[in-house]
């Protein structure tokens, strides 16, 4: 792969438009930025290029409306698309259901089938759908790209997918673990073995993604194997607004005692549970300060975000039998090594340790965090899923 071909990146959600304009090969961000309050009065277009910021406030009425604007900015700040030679356009779309397992070139039937799947991510899906049909319209003669965050979960085995549900409602409604953030980790699994020399079909990892919307993976040669996230993003960790797991028959509790409908339950363990939930903030590092000082709620809040963390990586030790590194990315994981720390405290009986002089660097790339002679590496490897996205466009578009 060259590193001059060009692929603009485009990540659209329900009121958002995210996008990035790279080079496959060497992962070069040549422009990015984001359209904000898409369908309201006071809509905001910032964008980064080498001409500069740009900022721009508007009304954008439509997805179609911010991407046109975005097409102005490029040709205002740079780079100009028609110097670039832009070879396609990549797409995030968060559900591929039991239908993708790879990125797909987009035709009608992909549209189609995504369309399908929109039960299965009414918040998501429709939202991807609508940036793929406005770039189809506007870049008629460019390859377009689909790139699934639960692909990379496709390779989950039947007996770690399956709920124990009855048939009707896992044939006839797809209900199973489907798994998230499939992009970062097809991203952070390559990294990993390419920063510890090895092939990745060698490799037993456990990989963490810390963020807003965290999941951890069980990883055995390069092939998720368990998941935290499920059907939707909600189960598994403690995230920033999502409660992750909780016992199946709280919905039915809240309803019958008090009158919740289930819009009342999605709301609440979506967007105002997890650490929010807990002590009043999505904020990890505003929870750690107020955690360093005193606050209670900021301290119980850490501990079950933590400890949540740490059941999930002993079930996926147990899962694998063995473990070669334990990774952790995103922005939590990245950069909160306060929170690596205490999600490793007490596991030097695994092999797993954590060199506290070397958990405090950050280099920018990859790095070591385990001691020297540590049965099992720990380490930090960025995520890039903007790069990935890029290059799974690529190599579909050369097929």
């Amino acid at each position: 792969m060259s590193s001059g071909e060009v692929v603009l990146v485009l990540n659209a959600g329900s009121s958002s438009l995210k996008y990035s304009l790279l080079q496959a090969g060497s992962g070069e961000a040549l422009a990015s930025g984001l359209v904000e309050q898409i369908g309201e009065p006071s809509g905001e277009l910032t964008h980064h290029g080498p001409g500069g910021d740009h900022h721009r406030t508007q009304e954008f009425g439509s997805h179609e409306d911010a991407l046109r604007a975005v097409l102005d900015a490029f040709d205002a700040q740079g780079p100009a698309l028609s110097e670039v030679d832009l070879s396609a356009v990549g797409h995030r779309v968060v559900h591929g259901g039991p239908l993708f397992s790879s990125p797909v070139l987009v035709d009608d039937e992909v549209v189609a089938a995504v369309e399908e799947l929109v039960p299965l991510a009414p918040l998501h899906n429709p939202a991807n759908l609508e940036g793929i049909r406005t770039a189809r319209r506007l870049f008629p003669d460019l390859p377009q790209v689909a790139v699934f965050d639960t692909a990379f979960h496709q390779t989950l085995p039947e007996h770690a997918s399956t709920y124990a549900v009855p048939l009707a409602l896992r044939e006839e409604h797809h209900v199973r673990r489907y798994g998230f953030h499939g992009t970062s980790y097809s991203f952070v699994v390559g990294e990993t073995a390419r920063f510890l020399g090895r092939p990745v079909e060698e490799l037993d990892l456990v990989v963490l993604h810390l963020g807003n919307g965290a999941s951890a993976a069980a990883v055995h040669g390069g092939r998720s194997v368990d998941t935290s996230m499920g059907m939707t993003p909600l189960e598994g960790l403690v995230m920033g607004t999502r409660s992750g797991d909780v016992d199946p028959a709280l919905p039915a509790y809240l309803h019958r005692e008090l009158d919740w409908s289930v819009e009342d339950v999605d709301r609440t363990l979506n967007q105002d549970s997890g650490l929010k939930g807990l002590a009043g903030t999505n904020d990890a590092r505003t929870l750690v300060e107020r955690r360093e000082q005193g606050d209670e709620r900021a301290r119980l809040a850490f501990d079950v975000y933590c400890h949540r963390i740490k059941k999930y990586l002993g079930a996926y030790l147990a899962v694998l039998g063995r473990l070669d590194a334990v990774v952790f990315t995103a922005g939590v994981g990245q950069n909160a090594a306060v929170v690596r720390a205490a999600c490793l405290a007490g596991l030097e009986g695994l092999g797993i340790t954590v060199d506290p002089a070397r958990n405090e660097q950050r280099p920018g790339g990859p790095f070591v965090v385990s001691p020297d002679g540590s049965p099992v590496a720990v380490l930090v490897v960025p995520t890039n899923e903007e790069w990935e996205i890029a290059r799974q466009t690529v190599a579909v578009v050369r097929g």
